[in-house]
């Protein structure tokens, strides 16, 4: 087979360069045959061999028309070919051919003549199998009609990713006539493109000649450049029939409203979940602050780059005068949280603080109105609106927060906070739909925020009458004493936990612990009155059995109506300690120098079961020994078993050797669980040594 190239100098510093021919010729099987002037051939292409079946030997030097002509056409086409050598006019004509099989077959031939440097004439023909020709030509028209009507674009760039060829769908995505597009570079037409990743996919195809099919791209093209459009872009190799590279195709179709349907799915998705993530994750406990850190927890990062939770201080105590209308606002932060803005996060307050805004800042209109305040883009002017001072207004400034929003916290009787929310690191601003979110959050955050504040007020005023009503002892003077009370840490209201010392005559004393079942100011009010009957019953020298016994009949009339209690009586002189229990703990007794023990002791039952009797035991009580008792508050949980709670508490008891206020202390950092649901009475008495008198030994 010859070798066949062509040379193009361009602008190749290198030269001219040797390309390969294309194979469109090949694939058509042009035939070339020359005849002279009486119609005889003097020369036949490979070809011609195919197409009509004769080697050259067989043909050369025999006349055409009637070898290879079908004998109804062959005085046409030689009447032809006559007239063309005579006037030098080329023509072309489609006829059927004989083949050497002795079939027929339609050959499109073009004529022309040929001179030569001595004058003599010869016939060119052309010939190619006519359906061939046809079936390419139907192929070239339906391509063509394809690209120049789809609705997708399609672009052609040669192997130095240079534009060959675009169809108008494409000109209408970029916005560029054809003419704008040929023979300039990928890059410098679409310079807005993520053009590094979608150049480098290219070179991909090109070098692999596998295809990319369906990917998503993201861009703004000179047709629209202020808006984002999604475009599925596939790019695939283009190769001739022989197998040579000639470049690669890409087509694009624009999905913008399928993309944005998706992303609208998306956000909602997305919305939801976080709606569903507060209403788990906020208002788990009656605590405000709390309350408010898990509403931050919640939006920040994935609402907002900074929230600050911010509720009137006048709202938190009744006591406090409402801020005037008109006037600044006091608002104390409960609670703020930034996704890295640290310092952005400290310029609008921390957790506790007392901030005051004036009647023209945005979070005071936001209350006073009830309505949520947006600000898409933040001004420099609506950052003097927003942050607590021109310094905290710099800071957001530098810290680029660009978009504001403000959604009130309201309750039944009124908004009374704001939750605000600030993007920095997120590009896009807030929107309508971003204030539907907040809304939705703020609005379960306020009940939850309203409940714990209304919870707050009124267990205020439980603890409040119980510590009033729970005495400040004063020790005797050969006692020493040590007292605390704990209301319950996460409970709706406080319990009816008591103690009480109270002197008796011939220097004894009582020691007193109790516990009304229930809880609020109902089982505050009814250990205030148990309270009060036990130390009449104790000034009237009735023995501790039979106290409880005037006790049991007294809690029966009173609502809660059961109780537990233990009383015991110290006397320094018998160094003993009679004791009573009714359906309490047993006390622990901690001798001087000796192991922690449970005083075993008849249980009794609950006062107010009633008809149940109460006995009495006498235990040695000796100075430097330590009589512990206490509610069940303090031992009692969900989880442990009590008995392992018992020990524990010997073990801390035997560990104590400070004072009884240091022992109290380590009974509870040991034993009480803030989460408990109930609360703790503690009293611990220790005999002194007596003074000896003068004269004895």
């Amino acid at each position: 087979m010859s070798e066949a190239g062509t040379f193009d100098a361009g602008n190749d510093a290198s030269g001219p360069r040797l390309e390969r021919p294309s194979g469109v010729l090949d694939a058509l099987g042009v035939a070339v045959v020359v005849l002279d002037t009486s119609g005889r051939i003097v020369l036949w292409g490979p070809q011609s061999e195919e197409l009509f079946g004769y080697s050259a030997q067989e043909v050369l030097g025999r006349r055409a028309a009637p070898l290879l002509v079908h004998e109804r056409y062959t005085d046409l086409v030689g009447g032809m070919c006559e007239r063309m050598l005579e006037t030098g006019r080329g023509w072309a004509a489609v006829f059927p051919a004989r083949h050497k099989d002795g079939s027929t077959r339609l050959v499109e031939l073009h004529g022309a003549r040929l001179a030569t440097e001595q004058g003599d004439l010869h016939a060119l023909g052309i010939a190619t199998d006519a359906s061939k020709l046809r079936e390419v030509e139907r192929d070239v028209a339906l391509s063509t009609q394809l690209i120049a009507q789809s609705p997708i674009g399609l672009e052609v760039l040669d192997t130095d990713l240079r534009y060959v060829a675009v169809n108008p769908a494409m000109e209408r995505m970029h916005g560029l006539s054809a003419e704008d597009h040929i023979g300039r570079r990928f890059r410098e037409v679409l310079p807005s493109v993520s053009i590094d990743a979608s150049e480098a996919a290219v070179r991909e195809v090109l070098e692999t000649g596998l295809p990319q099919v369906d990917r998503y791209t993201i861009s703004r093209t000179p047709a629209d450049p202020d808006n984002d459009h999604a475009w599925s872009v596939s790019v695939y190799r283009l190769q001739g029939p022989d197998g040579q590279v000639l470049g690669v195709a890409i087509s694009a179709v624009e999905v913008t409203d399928r993309y944005s349907a998706i992303k609208e799915a998306a956000q909602a998705r997305q919305r939801l979940a976080l709606i569903a993530e507060g209403s788990a994750r906020i208002g788990t406990t009656l605590d405000m602050r709390q309350t408010a850190r898990e509403l931050a927890d919640v939006v920040v990062p994935e609402l907002a780059d900074v929230a600050v939770v911010d509720v009137l201080d006048s709202a938190l105590d009744d006591r406090r005068p409402a801020n005037p209308v008109g006037g600044p606002a006091l608002f104390r932060t409960l609670a703020v949280k930034a996704a890295g803005l640290s310092e952005a996060a400290r310029a609008v307050g921390t957790a506790g603080q007392l901030v005051s805004y004036g009647a023209d800042r945005l979070p005071t209109r936001c209350v006073r109105t009830g309505h949520p305040v947006l600000v898409s883009h933040v001004e420099e002017w609506d950052l003097a609106r927003i942050a607590r001072d021109a310094g905290a207004a710099a800071v957001l400034a530098s810290f680029g927060i660009h978009s504001y929003l403000a959604i009130p916290l309201a309750a039944q009787e009124g908004t009374f906070g704001v939750l605000g929310l600030m993007r920095g690191r997120n590009p896009l601003p807030f929107d309508a739909d971003d204030v539907t979110l907040a809304g939705e959050l703020a609005g379960r955050t306020a009940v939850s925020l309203d409940n714990a504040r209304l919870y707050q007020s009124v267990r205020n005023t439980a603890v409040t009458l119980q510590r009033s009503l729970l005495p400040r002892p004063v020790p005797p003077p050969g006692l020493e004493i040590a007292t605390r009370y704990q209301p319950a840490g996460t409970s709706t209201e406080v319990g009816g936990d008591w103690f009480d010392v109270i002197p008796l005559a011939e220097d004894r004393t009582a020691f007193v612990v109790g516990d009304v079942m229930g809880s609020g100011i109902d089982a505050a009010a009814a250990m205030g009155r148990l309270r009060t009957a036990t130390a009449t019953l104790a000034d009237l020298g009735l023995p501790p059995d039979r106290v409880l016994q005037h006790l049991d009949k007294i809690t029966a009339g009173l609502e809660p109506s059961i109780a537990t209690c233990i009383y015991a009586e110290y006397d320094p002189h018998s160094e003993s300690c009679c004791i009573a229990a009714a359906g309490h703990l047993p006390p622990a007794l901690t001798p001087a120098g000796d192991h922690s023990e449970l005083l075993d002791l008849p249980s009794g039952a609950p006062l107010g079961v009633g008809g149940v009797p109460f006995e009495a035991a006498t235990v040695p009580l000796r100075p430097g020994d330590q009589l512990v008792l206490y509610t069940d508050g303090l031992v009692e949980t969900r989880r442990d078993a009590i008995d392992a709670r018992l020990d524990l508490l010997l073990r801390v008891l035997d560990g104590s050797d400070g004072s009884l206020e240091e022992t109290c202390d380590r009974l509870l950092d040991a034993l009480r669980d803030p989460a408990d649901h109930d609360d703790v009475a503690v009293l611990i008495a220790r005999p002194r040594p007596c003074p000896r008198s003068a004269g004895e030994e």
